[in-house]
């Protein structure tokens, strides 16, 4: 059986008069991530996982930031186009562990919500799908509530196999 892990990371500035978005919903806070789609960095953390596994690039490779079709993209639709190119080259996912970290707004109170989004938008059981709210205990940029953090890691099982 082939069986692959991949590591996604992303980190964005949080900036006024952007959405705050994880896994594809809204958190309440008068600041969002600045990035040239939605900026939202679990699912662009869960993208690099998925493609570094499959062996088919990363983010910044599929959806180039130099590219205006990319700009104030819905990261819920990359995920899908990236996830259906795990797909074609025959790889199927198993499971998907999240980490995110940022002090403020917290995560628990939206983690379900962001867990079936995921699982949603993967077609795969709410299960196999976790996310983890931490702080950075006020140290650093993180923990000044200046950016948020994602960690993602999948593991992907071939169909051939």
């Amino acid at each position: 059986m082939m069986i692959r892990v991949g590591l996604g990371r992303d980190l964005h500035r949080l900036v006024q008069g952007r959405r705050f978005l994880l896994g594809g919903v809204q958190l309440a806070s008068d600041r969002g991530e600045a990035g040239h789609s939605d900026g939202d960095a679990l699912i662009h953390a869960v993208i690099d996982a998925l493609l570094g596994a499959a062996g088919l690039g990363d983010i910044g490779e599929l959806f180039p930031p130099s590219e205006k079709a990319w700009k104030d993209a819905d990261s819920l639709e990359l995920l899908k186009i990236a996830f259906g190119q795990v797909q074609e080259a025959g790889w199927e996912l198993i499971n998907l562990d999240c980490v995110v970290v940022c002090d403020t707004p917290k995560v628990l109170p939206y983690r379900e919500l962001i867990r079936r989004s995921l699982a949603q938008a993967l077609n795969i059981g709410f299960d196999a799908v976790f996310v983890k709210g931490k702080t950075n205990e006020g140290l650093g940029p993180l923990g000044e509530s200046l950016g948020v953090e994602a960690l993602a890691v999948c593991l992907l099982k071939h169909k051939d196999s």
